[in-house]
């Protein structure tokens, strides 16, 4: 009997040291996760970022008007703070990146200190803008060093931790792709001028904003379900996982969710009314079968289909085999920016893998529009004389407070780039200039 109780004991403490084992291992593994997630995050920011900040300086070499010369440069200072900070979050501490953090810190300090004088009074110098050029090029450099190394870990599916273990071990051979990338991007920005500088730390500007087109009745889990499979084209409930947003939560929500051996898939849904505010499928995608074109109209037929009324595409790009579609909000010829959403569509059976719907939702609502104050050929006037003004609109943006302006919308080139330029339809300011992306690069190593 006295056996039979040792036996049951130890039995018992075997399977609690087995489930304590596990369960360290669950929690082990989480916080991996955990640390992955962060570093993905940074650096892919950090890439976007660059891109972004090559775009900013571009545009303030376009822009004719010094009101708006100045907000932009303090932007460009915004980006670089937003930059360095997603550096400071990526494991590089063993591995040599001042340089590169200095070059931000540079770009910061330049245009903090030029942004803050009177640009009527003290214009930007002959100098000035040609240090804005160099910038320009030099951040253009930067972005494509690490789009290159975005391409290769997305190939790939490299791993940060693993890069974190490969500078932790430096006698060990390891993959350091991404280490080695780095290093590259190090050393281009080694043959950078150097500024003079601290770096700088800036104020973004945040403004509430509700959500002004979520109509319906509030909607059930279980309906939120059937919903879901719909949109994320899945065969039964019981494939699908849900979780509720927590209190406090800008907009409430339904996070769905499903993962199989080739693909997975997440949708978030608006409790109330159940809109469609995100949705994303992730799977391979095989030879292109149909054009971009093509792509365009299933995008064009999901939005109907959704009740997505009076949509214009102004924008569409291609990035392996998948077809990315910029929309806009069009009613009586005028195009409304606040209202925007973005489809994306496989080109290999025109399925709908994305649609990001957030800004639609948030700003979408019926306007009164005054009528312009000046002409079409008196807003041209406005523009910068060396833009070759191609295209013209009609079109709602909001402006630095968060107001919702109409301007004259004009796409222009100047050199080789092409730019989209807002000037105000009442009183001649110009609101914003952008600089469009080009075709896109491959980014892949030959």
């Amino acid at each position: 009997m006295i056996r039979w109780i040792l036996i049951a004991v130890l039995a018992i403490g075997v399977i609690g040291t087995g489930f304590w084992g596990y369960q360290e291992h669950q929690e082990k593994n989480a916080v991996l996760i955990q640390a992955e997630n962060t570093y993905q995050r940074a650096f892919h920011e950090l890439t976007y970022r660059v891109d972004v900040l090559n775009d900013k300086i571009g545009s303030a070499l376009a822009m004719n008007s010094k009101q708006r010369l100045s907000p932009q440069l303090v932007e460009i200072w915004r980006i670089t703070s937003e930059a360095l900070s997603d550096v400071g979050q990526l494991p590089l501490g063993l591995l040599p990146f001042n340089k590169t953090e200095e070059f931000l810190a540079n770009i910061g300090d330049f245009t903090y200190r030029t942004a803050v004088r009177d640009l009527e009074k003290e214009p930007l110098s002959d100098q000035e803008t040609r240090s804005l050029e160099k910038l320009y090029k030099q951040s253009g450099e930067i972005k494509d060093e690490l789009r290159k190394v975005q391409h290769t870990a997305l190939e790939n599916n490299l791993r940060w931790m693993d890069v974190q273990l490969a500078l932790a071990n430096e006698g060990e051979q390891m993959d350091n792709t991404i280490i080695d990338g780095f290093k590259t991007v190090e050393k281009k920005v080694e043959g950078f001028a150097e500024g003079n500088g601290d770096g700088s730390t800036s104020n973004k500007t945040v403004r509430d904003h509700e959500f002004k087109f979520l109509t319906g009745e509030s909607l059930s889990s279980e309906k939120a379900l059937t919903k879901a499979t719909k949109l994320l084209r899945v065969n039964g409930k019981d494939k699908l996982n849900i979780t509720e947003s927590g209190k406090g939560a800008e907009v409430p929500l339904y996070s769905i969710s499903y993962r199989n051996e080739n693909e997975s898939g997440y949708l978030d849904l608006s409790q109330t009314g159940g809109h469609p505010l995100t949705l994303l499928v992730n799977r391979p995608v095989k030879q292109k079968q149909i054009s971009l074109n093509e792509g365009m109209k299933k995008a064009e037929e999901y939005l109907k289909k959704n009740q997505f009324e009076d949509m214009t595409v102004f924008q569409s790009a291609q990035y392996d085999n998948i077809g990315a579609f910029s929309f806009l909000y069009s009613k009586d010829g005028v195009r409304y920016y606040s209202d925007a959403l973005e489809v994306k569509v496989a080109l290999d059976n025109g399925e709908i893998l994305g649609l990001t719907a957030i800004d639609y939702f948030m700003n979408h609502n019926d306007r009164k529009l005054a009528e312009p104050e000046i002409s079409a050929d008196e807003a041209k006037e406005m523009v910068n004389p060396n833009v070759d003004i191609q295209e013209e609109y009609l079109a709602v943006i909001d402006n630095d407070l968060g107001e919702e302006v109409l301007t004259y919308e004009f796409l222009g080139t100047m050199g080789n780039e092409t730019y989209r330029i807002f000037i105000n339809a009442n009183d001649g300011r110009e609101e914003r200039v952008e600089k469009l992306s080009g075709s896109e690069v491959n980014y892949a190593r030959g």
